[in-house]
């Protein structure tokens, strides 16, 4: 929420030091204090001098590059005159002008001096409005005739317009929608400070519009809330369209981050943002009998303001009049109606409605939008009248238009509930003494109502504050609202012999070896496609979200890899084209025909029962630790008579193994299979008899649907078992004392036979003066018979109390080729 300093000055008061800058810090300074987050300071970066000028008279002279320039004579103070040459032709003699002389600095920075241009020295410039700040408009000069405003020459054209304000941005929680906008965030000031608030909702409201007929008729209540709880209209007739909005307005819309669009749509917006209500105008010609308000129905559509069809879902909530649908409710308005320059008469609107209902349309049609922020958040269902005549007191004063009695004023939201709060329940929950009157005080401030009973206090929060539904809610109130330096800081002292698990020390250091060894550890999102889903899991059962960001990642994820092709793809969009990269996190794995959902969380209060943990914990799917990791692009670039390395399986495979080191387990791999990866590069990875993931390569139709090179290594492993399986025992190797006996040994066997299966035969046979074998060729050609590969293995003997004989090496590498003859009926390969 960005709050510029001028106007929040009108509701609260705000100390002048003569440094807006210095303002705008003690402002931020202040909310942080009540449990705002400071953001940034906004404001347009020019200096003078800027001042209002007179077109005297110009001549317009054509050039040689087919543009024609006006030299200009412009009256800039009483008796001073200045030749300015001007490229716009929107002006007339007499006009009066926004002028920037030598010295000024306008945003960009763009430094103003007298130069020569054009054949002539132009002493200064001319501005447009984009070039002060005050918006997009460019096809020409300002005139401040069109603002409404015929000031004296010379007059401070930074004053006149308001480009000396300042605005502080601040971050506002989900839970305090209140505080976007100016009347909430200067009652947040005023909490902080002490200063007096001014309620710009505390104004003059004339009797209620009749005559026009409004329906409220929601079919789909949501959590028992019905879809709208409040609509109001008001009636401006006689607009007049020539008419601009004010330079003031404009710059505090663009300082709050809103473009200036006409007069009647920046009223509504000026409005939404002073007082937190949405506001919608219709064009009262275009409007087709009265309005209902309904949820509705299958395949109805809607072109919205910004010219797309939409299809609604039943679950959508319409404004319709008896054409149809005319507005997506707290979200976007139907083109049908839309405020045009022909618009003579204005409906206003000012609704009240659920906001769960309208979170749930604004995210299924991703049309995020500053009315639907503000509904989902919580909008006070009593500030509808009063933004209402806001807007209509507007329209008049600012466009000529004329209040009519036709309207109406539905208002039926429920009250409320008081809650209950105990005497000593904010200081046993906070941990600080407060006295009565700092806890009553406090919730007074606030807006709340207080009565006492036997043992405390019946509260009942302000209709701006929907967050407080509890004793809990409350205290914490009285903590933000006395001041959080209050509460002490005491660091907790940990019982003794606690600490990391054996399962989050593996994980740390599985991170820290892969960061070793130059992946970068990221986090996807565990919501994924149908289509997600079966890449890595075929037609495997999956967890639907009943509310989903997104409609098309409504599943939880079985698999980590979809995610990492995904930041894998966004990565290389922007130049990023060799990577290496992991993820440690959870997947969610449906047991059979098990059926989960949402249960009712217990209370704080006390704690639960067995059984409801046991509720609780069968209401989630098993959630295993998995890591995946991703290799794309070259893992050794090409230098000077060195080709490029391009990484794939066997990146995958020695990550596997680093990963199997940290957990203390020893891994085997043999050839397997998965859907995503490619048939004849797809390893999978055992420890002991237990299946614990797969390494490979994606299959090249997978990778070029997703946007990826053809060769993309990929690693995924059950993490959990891992470490299950894995030894919490290091054993330190010893230093050999005495020389090893390398030899190779080369085997024919049958293609069928894995490479794995050869190694772990000849391991097992050669006993244990064999310290290493390493797979060095798996050759296929020439030289053997149709059906069969040979396999070189590199074999490193080693004795710890003596040195070995080539006869000592040679004996066990025999008995292990012995044991590889009778099992996969390997041959030595002369």
């Amino acid at each position: 929420m960005r709050v510029p300093l001028s106007w929040l000055r009108e509701y609260v008061d705000l100390p002048a030091t003569g440094d807006a800058m210095a303002d705008a810090d003690a402002l931020h300074a202040a909310l942080v204090k009540v449990g705002l987050e400071e953001e940034a300071i906004h404001g347009v970066a020019l200096t003078g001098p800027i001042v209002v000028g007179q077109v005297l008279e110009f001549v317009e002279e054509p050039q040689a590059n087919g543009k024609t320039i006006r030299w200009c004579q412009v009256l800039t103070a009483p008796g001073e005159t200045r030749g300015i040459v001007c490229g716009a032709r929107n002006f007339e003699v007499g006009d009066k002008v926004v002028v920037t002389l030598p010295g000024a600095v306008l945003p960009g920075p763009f430094a103003i001096a007298a130069r020569k241009t054009y054949g002539h020295v132009s002493d200064g410039m001319i501005a447009s409005a984009r070039e002060l700040g005050l918006g997009d408009e460019h096809d020409g000069i300002l005139r401040l005739t069109t603002l409404g405003l015929d000031p004296e020459v010379g007059t401070d054209a930074i004053a006149l317009l308001g480009l000396d304000d300042l605005a502080v941005e601040v971050n506002v929680t989900p839970d305090r929608g209140y505080a976007l906008s100016i009347r909430g965030i200067a009652r947040e000031y005023a909490h902080s400070t002490g200063s007096v608030f001014r309620d710009p909702a505390a104004l003059a409201v004339a009797p209620r519009g009749t005559g026009f007929s409004v329906v409220l008729d929601d079919r789909a209540p949501i959590r028992g809330r019905r879809g709208c709880e409040a609509f109001v209209t008001r009636v401006v007739r006689g607009i007049d369209q020539s008419r601009t909005t004010p330079a003031w307005m404009v710059s505090r819309l663009e300082l709050s981050g809103i473009r200036s669009i006409s007069l009647v749509v920046d009223i509504t917006n000026y409005v939404m943002l002073e007082l937190g209500q949405p506001i919608h105008a219709y064009d009262l010609a275009a409007l087709t009998g009265g309005i209902t308000v309904r949820r509705a129905t299958a395949g109805e559509t809607l072109e919205t303001l910004d010219g797309q069809s939409r299809t609604l879902d039943p679950e959508d909530l319409l404004i319709t009049d008896e054409s149809g649908p005319i507005g997506l409710a707290g979200v976007m308005g139907g083109a049908s109606t839309e405020i045009s320059e022909t618009t003579i008469d204005v409906l206003v609107e000012a609704a009240h409605f659920e906001p769960v209902s309208i979170a749930r349309t604004a995210r299924r049609h991703k049309l995020p939008s500053e009315a639907s922020r503000r509904f989902a958040r919580g909008v006070d269902p009593l500030v509808a009248e009063p933004a209402a005549q806001r807007v209509v007191d507007l329209l008049v004063e600012l466009a000529g238009g004329a209040a009519d009695a036709l309207g109406s004023c539905v208002i039926d939201a429920a009250s409320p509930a008081p809650i209950h709060l105990a005497e000593g329940f904010v200081d046993a929950l906070i941990g600080v003494d407060f006295s009565l009157d700092e806890i009553t005080v406090s919730l007074t401030d606030i807006g709340c109502t207080l009565n006492v009973d036997d043992n405390g206090w019946q509260v009942t929060p302000p209709s701006w504050r929907p967050d407080l539904v509890d004793a809990p809610s409350l205290a914490e109130e009285v903590a933000r609202i006395v001041g959080y330096e209050r509460i002490p800081a005491v660091l907790p002292v940990a019982p003794p012999g606690r600490g990391l698990t054996r399962s989050q020390r593996v994980r740390r250091a599985t991170a820290n070896a892969l960061a070793a060894a130059g992946l970068t550890e990221v986090l996807a999102y565990p919501f994924v496609s149908l289509a997600d889903v079966a890449l890595t899991d075929g037609d495997a059962a999956s967890v639907a979200l009943a509310n989903p960001f997104d409609s098309d990642t409504g599943r939880l994820r079985r698999s980590l890899i979809p995610g990492l092709t995904r930041i894998a793809h966004r990565n290389m969009a922007r130049g990023l084209t060799d990577l290496a990269v992991f993820e440690i996190g959870a997947v969610y794995l449906p047991e059979g025909t098990a059926s989960y959902g949402v249960v009712e969380v217990p209370t704080a209060t006390e704690k639960p029962q067995s059984s409801v943990l046991s509720e609780l914990e069968n209401s989630i799917p098993p959630q295993p630790w998995y890591l995946a990791a991703l290799f794309v692009g070259d893992r050794r670039s090409r230098g000077i008579g060195q080709a490029a390395e391009h990484a794939g399986i066997a990146d995958a495979l020695d990550a596997a193994h680093a990963v199997a080191a940290v957990a203390g387990a020893v891994l085997r791999v043999e050839t397997g299979s998965h859907p995503a990866l490619h048939p004849g590069r797809t390893a999978a990875l055992f420890v002991g008899d237990t299946h614990i993931g797969v390494a490979g390569e994606l299959l090249p139709a997978v990778a070029v649907e997703r946007d990826l090179p053809r060769r993309v290594g990929v690693l995924e492993l059950n993490l959990e078992a891992l470490i299950a399986l894995g030894s919490s025992e290091v054993e330190a190797g010893t230093i050999a004392a005495f020389p090893a006996a390398t030899q190779d040994l080369s085997v024919v066997v049958a293609e069928s036979v894995s490479a794995g299966a050869v190694r772990a035969a000849v391991v097992e046979g050669a006993g244990a003066l064999l310290e290493t074998a390493v797979l060095v060729d798996d050759y296929r050609g020439a030289g053997l018979e149709p059906g069969t590969k040979s396999i070189t293995l590199a074999l490193r003997f080693r004795a710890a109390d003596r040195t070995l004989t080539a006869a000592e090496a040679t004996e066990a590498k025999l008995a292990g080729l012995a044991v590889a003859s009778e099992r996969h009926g390997a041959t030595l390969r002369a």
